[in-house]
């Protein structure tokens, strides 16, 4: 798909950290951008500062779908639709709360499929899209104090692997990214909820990612990995869970607290 002046493009949870740097990398193109998320005046914010011109803010609640509906509705036809708002609550599963559990599956899964199924029937009609999902690489490998994080991801991994095919043939497709450690609220969460023992205080940049995705687009990619080390557990999970398992404790850690005395 060519990016560029008159290309249109909306992006949920976009008021910071990843959802901005799509933003900003995607209206440096020329494209415009709708931008959504809870809080409008951050979102206004965030669209004054972007290069270009025509960016809207529209604040929406993505896990309501008649909220999300009623955005794009503003929005107009959009040619790119990034599902990209996420939150999450680390820490041990039997120590959260029901609030945070709902919240997790609500904006992470509901959120993520009522947005899609918003726009999607527009794009079919018009025989034009490209639908990109924020999964996480815990899609691909879940870790300990992020159980239901983790299953949100990976359900939306199975989610766009599956629309990817159910669409060939419409001139709509999907890409789906996979985030590791990347600059965001959701990793200075993660340092703040997570033990000492289970941190990993690398993070890469957000800009890098963005631009991979302004490129996924363009070539029809069917997934982007960022940083490399995330297609690298991917590849030894899917060799072997138990490769994948020891993957993941030389990049985190171990999957229990260590023993006291």
């Amino acid at each position: 798909m060519d990016i560029g002046p008159g290309t249109r493009v909306l992006i949920t949870g976009a008021s910071r950290g990843i959802g901005r740097a799509f933003a900003q990398a995607f209206a440096a193109t020329g494209a415009e951008v709708g931008l959504v998320a809870r809080s409008a005046d951050t979102l206004e914010q965030v669209a004054a500062g972007l290069p270009g011109s025509g960016h809207r803010a529209l604040a929406a609640d993505v896990a309501d779908h008649a909220s999300i509906e009623a955005a794009l509705n503003e929005f107009g036809d959009c040619d790119v639709l990034i599902a990209n708002a996420g939150v999450a609550n680390y820490g041990r599963f039997v120590d959260a709360t029901l609030e945070e559990l709902d919240q997790m599956t609500r904006v992470n899964w509901l959120g993520c499929i009522y947005t899609i199924r918003a726009a999607l029937p527009r794009m079919i009609e018009r025989g034009r899209g490209q639908i990109v999902i924020t999964s996480s690489g815990a899609g691909y490998r879940a870790f300990p104090w992020a159980a239901v994080y983790g299953g949100t991801k990976g359900a939306q991994r199975l989610f766009g692997e599956a629309l990817r095919h159910e669409l060939d043939g419409t001139g709509v497709s999907v890409t789906i990214v996979y985030p590791g450690e990347v600059e965001s609220d959701l990793h200075a969460h993660e340092l703040a909820r997570m033990p000492p023992w289970r941190k990993n205080d690398e993070e890469a940049p957000a800009a890098p990612l963005a631009e991979l995705v302004v490129k996924a687009v363009r070539e029809d990619r069917a997934s982007v990995h960022y940083p490399p080390f995330v297609r690298l557990l991917r590849i030894a999970h899917g060799l072997s869970p138990k490769l994948g398992d020891a993957f993941l404790r030389r990049l985190r850690g171990s999957t229990a607290a260590p023993r006291r005395g």
